[in-house]
């Protein structure tokens, strides 16, 4: 087990090179808004000048080489105390987890490229475990000697979250369900901010390493992905079967609770504006900070989960792939509205908040863009805000009588070698 004090460290090492990036960032911004004052450009064209001349641009230089040297002094030091001290106690880890979960969830993918210590890795958590915090080694997850009912329920959290936030209140929908219904509930930690279609194939193979194999596959497994959460599952499912995996043919059920399936407005309004930011001259410089939401962020602009990179290109849905929902899974669809009953408008418009109505129930115009979950298979949270189905008690009626009415047995086809 890691100790306290290399935790510590390492987050506080990691906090000293987004210090240092974000300084070279801030650097850049005011030199570029500086050049733009300086040499003014032309009427109707973009902003391209990055740089001042001169005495002006030697400043600036002089400011990057000094923040340059000092990070990496930072580093040095820090490094050596990770072996030299004994006790660095950092705090409250919850509350350390959950600032670097909305952290990842925001520039995760910077993070990443970077090798920040703070960029989060994937890993799979068991609440039944010693250290549930630590995580689950593959190799030595074996479901034989785990757990007697080998039906596995797994936990998938949304956006600028971690598994803690599955608690809400006194309540764990995992938990519960896993307690009423005997599954085995094992709960995800990812980097919400990397592309969802990477963080699909990366949780593709890791539930192969875990539960692929004939000695450690479970009977049953049964996902449960809250916003982010469900685009992940389904990416990863789409990915599964692609690679020719093992275990997608042992999913029987996938719950989506308020899952932007064709996107959320506020980040087609936040692209909107910082596509216009970068056509005002002035203010072009600024625009680059609305770039720095993650690629995660981004792919909720249509709901993007099959290729990474593709949406920070997208200007319309058309443009997205579509993936239809899996046709040997029962695929369920449970979204909220802040509308009190079905006759709102306002309520119908905004959904729970953040997802919109249509969004979070698979329905889209085009019919090839459309996701068939079955009509017996929706439900709809009336007077709910998005983060409200995490405890919402007749939420979690609906999972348990979902989960309730057990699928057919399907027979495991293991892909040919």
């Amino acid at each position: 087990m890691e100790r306290p004090a290399s935790i510590a460290l390492r987050t506080i090492a990691g906090a000293a090179q987004l210090a240092t990036h974000a300084t070279l960032r801030l650097t850049d911004l005011v030199e570029a808004v500086h050049a733009q004052v300086v040499k003014g450009p032309a009427l109707g064209q973009r902003a391209q000048a990055e740089r001042t001349e001169a005495l002006t641009g030697w400043v600036y230089r002089s400011i990057r080489g000094i923040t340059h040297v000092t990070g990496r002094g930072a580093a040095a030091l820090l490094q050596g105390l990770a072996t030299q001290t004994p006790e660095l106690h950092p705090g409250s880890a919850s509350q350390r987890s959950a600032g670097l979960a909305a952290l990842n969830g925001v520039l995760g993918d910077y993070l990443y490229a970077t090798h920040n210590p703070l960029a989060t890795s994937m890993s799979l958590h068991d609440p039944d475990a010693v250290q549930p915090s630590a995580g689950v080694a593959p190799d030595a997850f074996n479901l034989d000697t785990a757990d007697a009912s080998r039906e596995v329920l797994l936990m998938i959290h949304g956006l600028c979250m971690n598994e803690q936030h599955w608690t809400r209140g006194s309540h764990n929908h995992g938990l519960a369900l896993g307690k009423a219904l005997g599954f085995k509930p094992l709960f995800l930690r990812y980097n919400s901010g990397l592309h969802i279609a990477t963080n699909g194939q990366s949780l593709a193979e890791l539930l192969e390493r875990t539960l692929g194999p004939a000695s450690h596959r479970p009977r049953r497994l049964v996902i449960v992905g809250h916003s982010m959460g469900g685009l992940l599952a389904r990416s990863a499912i789409h990915h599964g079967v692609q690679a020719g995996h093992h275990w997608p043919h042992i999913v029987s059920d996938l719950i989506c609770l308020g899952t932007p399936h064709h996107g959320a407005p506020l980040e087609r309004i936040g692209h909107g504006f910082n596509t216009l930011l970068e056509r005002l001259p002035y203010l072009a410089p600024f625009a680059r900070l609305g770039r720095l939401r993650s690629a995660g962020i981004t792919d909720l602009r249509y709901g993007s989960l099959s290729k990474p990179n593709a949406a920070r290109f997208l200007r319309n849905s058309d443009a997205v792939e579509s993936v239809p929902l899996p046709d040997d899974i029962r695929c369920f669809a449970l979204a909220a509205t802040l509308g009190r009953d079905r006759t709102e408008l306002a309520g119908h418009l905004l959904g729970d908040g953040l997802v919109p109505l249509d969004s979070a129930l698979g329905r889209h115009a085009d019919p090839s863009r459309h996701l068939a979950f079955a009509l017996d298979r929706q439900w709809v949270a009336q007077g709910a805000g998005h983060f409200d189905l995490l405890n919402d008690p007749r939420v979690y009626a609906r999972l348990l009588k979902w989960l309730s009415a057990r699928p057919k047995r399907r027979r495991l086809q293991p892909p040919a070698l």
